[in-house]
């Protein structure tokens, strides 16, 4: 690890006068390719041997494909694009990662096919593939691809009776190989004519709330925001990043930041069949043997299902550190607690690893600040990259961050009206994210996360409650017993909380949702440590319920990064937050014990 890991920030602060903050890098962007795509075409040309991306087979074994194998496949599925006259449509994906979606997305993107990512939880989970088929006819494909035979359902939802031609590439419609040909130079031809601003990619987010809409995704938002983390995070201009990586290429997270970091930096890229899931996470200890990341991303409840197996294996424990200059959380807050395992994790093995992370929307492609510094609290966002641009504007009692820069979407496919709110009258890009400043005196002490500034509710006190703040602060009370909560109790007299126990405490509730008398014991415990800490009635949370049914994904509650919707999940279980307010509590209810913290 010579070359170091973080470029010393250097930031700008403005005031205009009119309320609003600004603040940017005194670092210019530097010069970058059109897109992605061509810092593949290249890196293919320089280091073909090399190994780009490997998955699991069928078998158990990996199965893995160099950067100049990948090249070659999707030069010919790029010519089959344009013998078929499907160059200039969209390619809409209904499969996971792996191999074929990797090398059909760098296809499309050759030849200028916007790529469009969607969640297998739309295709596999979805009892009416309502959100699959909205999609599709928003779009309008000209070619769907779908992996196996699995697929079958959702591949009708978005075929039949359409009137646009969709041709099926996969085992349910064409073979690959048979629709690939023999490239000609007008794939060449093709990729040297794209802009900065033609479409690369259209990914669906419903952020945490509303219906999905499509975010135009350009060629050159992928590029700058690669070359923005190049500046920042110097040592990939030296050393090829390896990942180890399950995080959807349906988001903007593991499908923009953590692919393309890869395919700009010539790295190599292990697809984890893993998943932060009891029955699943097993996969990626496993996996972390043969990849021995050197930068390792995950979200929140992804090191919440991991750690407890680092923690009493020290091999897998090593494999994980051996070559790690960072671990990287993103998507949700993480909770302190998780933080201080992680760093605790390391000092045991004497492994130089440091935590870091970043925020941004798929608005931003996706990173809009990084901290690139060492940091040691979890609610911590960072910076501005080179070349964006914040304003903190006062939006009722919060802050919200807003942002302008070359990473920023030009708005929403086919929503004029959507693209018009999106932005304010400066041309910022309007978040919803609530932020403040780490230190008052020091802009480059970074932003810390306050929460959305539409999720947020009053007490019957007029007292507001920040639900992005309350929330890790309860799941690192809590110790590990939850896996998630969601925040209660507006217009109420205290603030209370639903909550899905973590897969250990799980076996320990009973199928209407009461406790055990010990696990009751343990959260009522968590309760009081929270008050503990706290100052105030909004700070702390009074009563506790614990969910058995998992988020819906149909249903709004939860969306494909993991990301519960506050909002879906209260409306939708109304019942059970009229419980916790249920005089006298209800057996399913675990009380603070009283005389115990605020």
């Amino acid at each position: 690890m010579g070359v170091q890991t973080f470029a010393a920030p250097r930031i700008e602060a403005e005031r205009p006068g009119d309320g609003r903050l600004l603040l940017r890098s005194a670092e210019p962007l530097g010069d970058h390719p059109v897109g992605v795509v061509h810092s593949f075409r290249a890196g293919s040309e320089a280091h073909p041997d090399r190994l780009l991306v490997a998955e699991r087979g069928a078998d158990g074994e990996w199965a893995r494909s160099t950067w100049g194998e990948v090249r070659a496949r999707a030069d010919r599925l790029a010519q089959g694009l344009l013998d078929r006259g499907l160059a200039d449509r969209p390619v809409l994906v209904l499969s996971g990662n792996s191999r074929l979606h990797l090398t059909v997305a760098l296809a499309a993107m050759t030849v200028g096919a916007p790529v469009v990512p969607t969640s297998v939880a739309y295709s596999l989970q979805s009892a009416d593939h309502a959100k699959l088929r909205a999609m599709a006819d928003l779009v309008d494909p000209g070619l769907v691809v779908a992996e196996d035979a699995s697929f079958a359902r959702a591949v009708e939802a978005v075929t039949a009776g359409r009137a646009g031609a969709r041709e099926v590439l996969g085992p349910l419609g064409t073979d690959p190989a048979e629709f690939g040909a023999d490239p000609t130079p007008e794939v060449d031809r093709r990729c040297g004519a794209l802009a900065r601003d033609d479409v690369a990619k259209i990914l669906f987010t419903s952020g945490s709330t509303g219906s999905p809409k499509g975010v135009l995704t350009t060629h050159g938002m992928l590029s700058a925001n690669q070359q923005q983390l190049r500046q920042v995070w110097p040592f990939l201009a030296e050393e090829p990043p390896v990942l180890l990586d399950w995080l959807p290429w349906s988001h903007t997270f593991g499908g923009s930041h953590d692919l393309n970091l890869v395919l700009t930096h010539g790295g190599t890229l292990w697809i984890d069949d893993g998943r932060p899931a009891p029955a699943l996470v097993d996969r990626t200890v496993r996996n972390l043997a043969d990849a021995r990341p050197t930068l390792f991303f995950n979200v929140p409840a992804g090191y919440a299902a991991l750690l407890p197996h680092l923690e009493r294996d020290r091999a897998a424990a090593a494999a994980f550190l051996d070559r790690l200059r960072f671990a990287f959380f993103a998507a949700a807050a993480l909770p302190q607690q998780l933080w201080d395992r992680m760093a605790a994790l390391a000092a045991a093995h004497g492994a130089d690893m440091v935590m870091t992370t970043s925020w941004g929307l798929t608005e931003t492609a996706p990173a809009a600040t990084s901290a690139h510094y060492r940091i040691t609290r979890s609610d911590v966002l960072g910076v501005p990259l080179p070349g964006v641009e914040l304003a903190l504007v006062p939006v009722g009692a919060k802050t919200e961050v807003r942002v302008k820069g070359p990473n920023v979407t030009p708005g929403y496919h086919r929503r004029p009206d959507l693209t018009a709110a999106a932005f304010d009258e400066h041309g910022f890009f309007r978040t919803g994210d609530a932020v403040a400043l780490a230190d008052d005196d020091d802009p480059a002490a970074g932003l810390v996360f306050r929460g959305r500034t539409a999720e947020d509710f009053k007490l019957m006190t007029g007292t507001f409650v920040s639900v992005g703040t309350l929330r890790p602060a309860l799941l690192s009370a809590a110790q590990g017993l939850l896996a998630d909560a969601v925040i209660c109790g507006q217009d109420g007299p205290c603030v209370t909380a639903l909550a899905w126990p973590a897969p250990d405490a799980a076996a320990r509730v009973s199928a209407e949702g009461v406790p055990d008398d010990a696990l009751r014991a343990e959260l009522a415990a968590a309760l009081a440590r929270l008050a503990a800490g706290s100052s105030g009635s909004s700070q702390h949370v009074e009563r506790l319920l614990l969910l058995t049914e998992p988020a819906q994904l149909d249903a709004g509650e939860i969306t494909d990064k993991g990301y519960v919707n506050q909002a879906a999940v209260r409306e939708r279980r109304a019942g059970l937050v009229a419980l916790l307010a249920t005089e006298p509590p209800p057996p399913q209810v675990v009380l603070r014990p009283q005389g115990q913290g605020a």
